[in-house]
């Protein structure tokens, strides 16, 4: 089992580090632009694995794609992170040209890849992918949902003093600060619904800082965050890489489901060996179907900054 890891900034390296400690992939190769980078980062998780306990084999790479041959699954990460004030719709004229020939140079000596798309805006980007790869669409996801789910649980946890672990709650729609859906009436603890616990207020107050959760991070840090990303992405590649089908919410390329064509968004989906396997249907009231039809129209206009710039 061979994992390439694209971009050894803070998410990447983060990310090779937990896919790593995991001890699931024989391989990570860590790729990135700038010279000695990624291989000064192997090093220093590599001297980690005797403290840690994991066999995984972490190697770094300066731009050199032949080294990911064989891989079978890739997270993308690389692109310029958000600085404080700016939106994730903001990356897209750096990050879409980035990304597109990360996707070509990934596929060119692994052709039968699924990639995992990090880098923001994370919905177009994924979109991105899925129109210049020519893969099958269940081998290109979307890390977003997973992240903000996390982040959603942990807003609830703080809010009831309650362990996340007991926490079932999902982000569903787009990966941004006002395109992301908590849908906290469907949130549960340990089966309880959560709303039972919690005023209107506090309800409001909870899906409001998950939905800025990311912005929240990127004022006080400076930059984007890159722990909890890091650890979404791998879990997201264990469930692939093992087979796990385990339910993520992920951005994937609708055909008709959620009523949405030719789009890709966060959605429940089942990740196995076969990359996604199947969305997941949801009973979404008419004010979370209203919502979800609001972020996808806002996706749909980032999309479109692709196909005006001659991108896809």
């Amino acid at each position: 089992m061979k994992i390439t890891v694209i971009g050894a900034g803070a998410v990447g390296a983060t990310t090779a580090d937990n896919i790593a400690r995991r001890n699931f992939a024989e391989e990570v190769v860590l790729l990135d632009i700038k010279e000695g980078f990624a291989e000064g980062k192997a090093q220093d998780m590599m001297q980690t694995s005797a403290l840690l306990g994991f066999d995984t084999k972490i190697k770094g790479v300066t731009n050199d794609y032949l080294q990911t041959a064989g891989s079978s699954i890739a997270v993308i990460t690389s692109g310029i992170p958000r600085k404080p004030g700016m939106t994730r719709e903001e990356l897209i004229g750096t990050n879409a040209n980035i990304v597109k020939e990360v996707v070509q140079n990934l596929i060119k000596h692994s052709p039968d890849i699924t990639i995992l798309i990090v880098s923001n805006p994370m919905d177009t980007m994924t979109y991105l992918a899925l129109k210049v790869s020519g893969l099958p669409k269940n081998r290109i996801i979307g890390m977003g949902g997973a992240l903000d789910s996390s982040r959603f649980k942990y807003q609830i946890a703080t809010k009831l003093n309650a362990s996340p672990a007991d926490l079932n709650a999902i982000v569903i729609g787009g990966h941004g600060d006002t395109t992301m859906i908590p849908l906290i009436n469907k949130a549960t603890w340990n089966s309880i619904p959560v709303k039972n616990f919690l005023t209107e207020e506090e309800k409001a107050e909870i899906v409001h800082k998950t939905m800025v959760g990311g912005a929240t991070l990127t004022a006080l840090i400076g930059t984007s965050a890159w722990y909890a990303p890091g650890a979404a992405a791998a879990a997201m590649v264990e469930s692939i890489a093992l087979d796990q089908n385990k339910l993520f919410t992920a951005s994937v390329y609708l055909e008709g489901e959620f009523g949405q064509e030719d789009i890709c968004i966060g959605v429940p989906v089942i990740l196995n060996k076969n990359g996604w396997d199947k969305i997941v249907p949801l009973d979404l009231d008419a004010e979370e179907s209203a919502k979800f039809e609001d972020s996808a129209q806002a996706v749909r206009k980032m999309n479109q900054v692709l196909k005006d710039n001659n991108i896809i």
